[in-house]
């Protein structure tokens, strides 16, 4: 299958000049609001119309939660910088209105998708802390489903996904999948996973790891307009 990941457009229409239609699935990695450039409108319909090409084709598009989408969604909660107090009932109104279009990670096989990725210590405080610690060592069962489970059913364990550490300007001890810093995952990366995230700008899309587990950053967007295709095997 071929895959195509967009990360971090905060309100950029610029996914529009890739042709969708040359991939089997399209992965928007969130952070489509807050910007320091872009208008308010421009923000509100870009994530609207995301969000109906999600709805017309469900099985084709994923979009994923980053930081700045969860301040909205989970108004009050989850604050961080770019916060537009102004234009948060409207943003609130249609994450909510949309939420099941959104989750918190998309799994294919061995790659792991998320906003800013997972690292093996917040991983084994998540498993811990959700009673989960049973899950096998190895990838073989699907994070992805468990984090979006965790997200959509338990408030405890919802809180823990947005862990932020002092990379981030947090106060927990580990960053979580949407906060992640590349300072952290970086030297921390999973195991037996090839992640693929956005999250901390970078010039040029960068993998650190081997076969044995790996991670690519993808944040691109504030330098040229790129976006990282990917082929995995069915």
């Amino acid at each position: 299958m071929k895959f195509l990941t967009i990360s971090d457009l905060h309100g950029r229409t610029v996914w529009k000049e890739a042709n969708l239609t040359l991939y089997d699935r399209v992965i928007f990695l969130g952070d489509y609001t807050d910007s320091y450039i872009v208008d308010d409108e421009t923000i509100y319909t870009n994530l609207n119309e995301i969000i109906q090409l999600k709805i017309k084709q469900p099985e084709k598009f994923v979009l994923l939660i980053g930081n700045h989408d969860a301040q909205y969604l989970h108004f009050p909660n989850y604050r961080c910088s770019g916060f537009r107090a102004w234009a948060q009932s409207d943003l609130t109104d249609l994450f909510i209105k949309h939420k099941s279009q959104f989750q918190m990670a998309y799994q294919h096989g061995l790659y792991l998708f998320t906003h800013a990725g997972v690292t093996n210590k917040w991983l084994n405080r998540f498993l811990k802390n959700t009673g989960n610690e049973a899950l096998p060592s190895t990838p073989t069962y699907n994070l992805a489903r468990l984090l979006n489970e965790v997200h959509n059913e338990s408030i405890q364990g919802q809180n823990l996904l947005f862990d932020v550490s002092s990379r981030r300007g947090g106060h927990d001890p580990f960053s979580g999948p949407i906060w992640a810093d590349r300072s952290e995952t970086k030297v921390d990366y999973l195991a037996g996973f090839y992640q693929v995230v956005g999250h901390t700008p970078i010039d040029k899309f960068i993998t650190i790891g081997d076969e044995q587990g790996s991670i690519t950053y993808t944040d691109v967007l504030q330098t040229k307009t790129a976006f990282y295709e990917i082929t995995i095997p069915d």
